[in-house]
């Protein structure tokens, strides 16, 4: 089997992958694929196989339990993705009960008023950047209170993370990785030498489970790494993916408008339609693995597509039409993989649909003119395959 290049595509991959996918997967559910970098790894595009690979323990988080070298994984450190049980399970079961959707309601207060304010900073001016007035400081404002981060510091992690999820050169992502867990260990050290307090990097200094487990210094590192990043930049995007597809919907954009009850089932559209993460995190074929026919050798790296898993139109109907009328219910079985399936299902998908719901509502009450920017030029589309967005939205009200 030859590989398919991607670069082939150009970068109207990167604008709309989506009719791309759609070829892939008539094709079949898996391929071998060909990054414009020479990365060479198996893509999974149609939504059985993806739902299928996504809980199926013959591929492996972890790059070492293969035989593989990762040296990235040693500058974060023990994190949940990039482990397999015994360890994932550990580390999960010591954070999971700080992520319930029970946690993130009580949350709400804190959400409506760093909105409220965000709001307020930018109503006046009648028009700007989207993504630069709500979209990335709210989650990044919520993430830092949560974790007890300055909020000073919130400008550097914007530069941090986006140069980890969409690195602009080969080594930004290890680059700045080291930079921000240098940062997180001495963030750590402080808030140990502080004592008790209420934010959730306290907590988890002093967690414990029923055996008397704890996480080590190392591991409480990865957790802030994993959360400070996931915690925000999916939230980031999710917030600017939805008004940017209301705005590209007017029809829709004014369905919710008519009836804000709608929210919650405009932001579940939104993630199946155009969602914020465009391809899981990677896994290894701890051993050759056949998915519709075809085989994936052993020791090879496996990308599941979300989005093109969620346009799949055997499993949803009318898959390229955003209706957030839509009932929820696919064509049979379950609904969309945009916080992923199995035992890696993002822990904070309650807190990502928390935030989009009351920033999406907000928006909407207190900016009736909302429209997109006519004098601004094309989007700047996010590179890369993990995250889906652009890097601003020029918008007034």
């Amino acid at each position: 089997m030859t590989a398919i290049e991607l670069a082939d595509y150009g970068p109207d991959f990167t604008i709309n992958p989506y009719p791309y996918y759609a070829k892939l997967r008539e094709a079949g559910p898996v391929h071998e694929v060909l990054a414009p970098n020479g990365w060479r790894f198996w893509l999974v595009v149609g939504y059985d196989t993806a739902r299928e690979a996504l809980a199926d323990p013959r591929l492996s988080k972890s790059a070492a339990n293969v035989g593989l070298d990762a040296p990235f994984d040693s500058v974060v450190g023990p994190h949940v993705l990039r482990l397999d049980p015994p360890d994932h399970t550990r580390l999960r079961k010591l954070v999971a009960p700080e992520f319930t959707g029970r946690r993130a309601e009580r949350l709400l207060p804190a959400v409506q008023r760093i909105t409220d304010g965000l709001l307020d900073a930018m109503i006046p001016a009648g028009r700007g950047d989207l993504v630069d007035a709500l979209a990335f400081p709210l989650p990044i404002t919520v993430i830092s209170e949560l974790l007890g981060v300055p909020h000073a510091d919130r400008d550097t992690f914007r530069a941090w993370t986006n140069e980890i999820v969409a690195p602009t050169t080969p080594t930004g992502a290890r680059d700045r990785s080291v930079e921000l867990c240098a940062y997180l260990d001495a963030l750590i050290e402080d808030k140990r030498a502080a004592g008790p307090a209420d934010d959730l990097l306290s907590t988890l200094l002093r967690a414990r489970a029923e055996d008397g487990d704890r996480l080590s210094a190392a591991e409480l590192r990865a957790w802030a790494y994993i959360l400070l990043i996931a915690g925000h930049e999916t939230t980031v995007n999710l917030i600017a993916n939805a008004v940017r597809t209301l705005l590209g919907h007017p029809d829709q954009l004014a369905a919710l408008r008519a009836d804000l009850g709608l929210i919650d089932a405009a932001v579940e559209e939104v993630l199946r339609y155009d969602g914020p993460v465009e391809s899981s995190t990677v896994r290894y074929t701890r051993e050759a693995v056949t998915y519709g026919g075809t085989e994936i050798p052993a020791r090879e790296t496996v990308l599941v597509s979300i989005a093109s898993a969620n346009r799949d139109p055997s499993r949803f109907t009318d898959a390229d039409t955003f209706d957030i009328r839509r009932s929820g219910a696919p064509v049979r079985g379950p609904g969309h993989l945009a916080f992923g399936h199995g035992i890696h299902f993002c822990v904070g998908a309650p807190l990502a649909r928390l935030e989009a719901r009351v920033a999406l509502r907000t928006l909407l009450e207190r900016c009736p003119g909302l429209a997109a920017d006519p004098d601004a030029g094309p989007y700047e589309w996010l590179p890369g395959l993990l995250i889906r967005g652009v890097r601003g939205l020029p918008v007034r009200w």
